[in-house]
């Protein structure tokens, strides 16, 4: 089994099997539907709540799709200001770290008070979640360059621009990708709290108040088909990461070369 297959295969097999043990559980112990409902009583309140579900799942996946590409772009901008910098890194870092270690269910409240439109609210929230990885990352990258390489360039007369384009920007793609993989996720994770936080209602509206809607109704089944939802939406945002830097990098770069896979 070649290593592509196998990493396909052997995840959906445990799936399968957690799944099998899932639904055997439920029913040998006979635990009530609003408990614990089981997987076929969840595939069956997927498929008869799907066009709800599906919407609210495109909106999430649209507010988390804009809050990522923010969180790319001010987070790139941000660590190549960084990077030229060490004056400019010292007085500011720190205040990326505290953006990332404040809750966001602390001052999403504020930001949807200050950020009128609802789903622009919404879309800073989750971009203040998935921001500081590529902050980290991307500096971290920037500044893992080779010395020898450096000193060459140096040398050489190079200017910063010329450093930053042809030397730092190439050193730092395998760190970028590796924070694009953090940060899509975590983009998601943003979207559904910040949903959480406004409480939005209507057409409108996303998984997370799904979610809620089918607590307050006690429709646990539903409430297992939106995380369920969820949880793949996310796995997928994480494997197109995962798929971008193996196209970027392969061919050139010791982490995607046939050579650094596990045996």
């Amino acid at each position: 089994m070649n290593e592509g297959l196998r990493k396909v295969v052997w995840p959906l097999a445990v799936a399968v099997l957690l799944l099998a043990l899932w639904q055997g559980a439920v029913v040998v112990f006979e635990v009530p539907v609003f408990l614990l409902p089981s997987p076929l009583r969840v595939a069956q309140a997927l498929a008869e709540d799907a066009g709800l579900l599906f919407a609210a799942l495109l909106n999430t996946l649209w507010i988390t799709v804009l809050a990522f590409a923010l969180a790319v772009l001010l987070g790139t901008l941000i660590a190549f200001a960084f990077v030229q910098s060490r004056a400019i890194e010292t007085a500011f870092f720190p205040y990326a770290v505290l953006l990332q270690v404040t809750p966001i269910v602390a001052i999403a409240p504020l930001i949807i008070i200050w950020v009128k439109d609802p789903t622009a609210s919404l879309v800073v929230c989750a971009a203040l979640v998935a921001l500081f990885p590529i902050i980290s990352n991307t500096t971290l990258g920037l500044r893992s360059v080779d010395p020898g390489l450096l000193a060459y360039f140096r040398l050489q007369g190079a200017t910063r621009w010329q450093t930053l384009r042809r030397l730092r920007i190439p050193s730092a793609l395998p760190y970028f990708f590796g924070g694009l993989r953090i940060s899509s996720g975590l983009a998601l994770i943003g979207a559904v709290v910040a949903e959480f936080v406004a409480g939005t209602g209507g057409t409108g509206t996303g998984l997370a108040f799904q979610i809620l809607h089918a607590g307050y109704q006690l429709n646990i089944p539903r409430m297992f088909a939106a995380l369920a939802l969820i949880a793949v939406a996310g796995v997928l945002l994480f494997a197109l990461m995962a798929g971008l830097s193996r196209w970027a990098l392969a061919g050139w770069h010791e982490s995607e070369t046939a050579d650094a896979a596990p045996g």
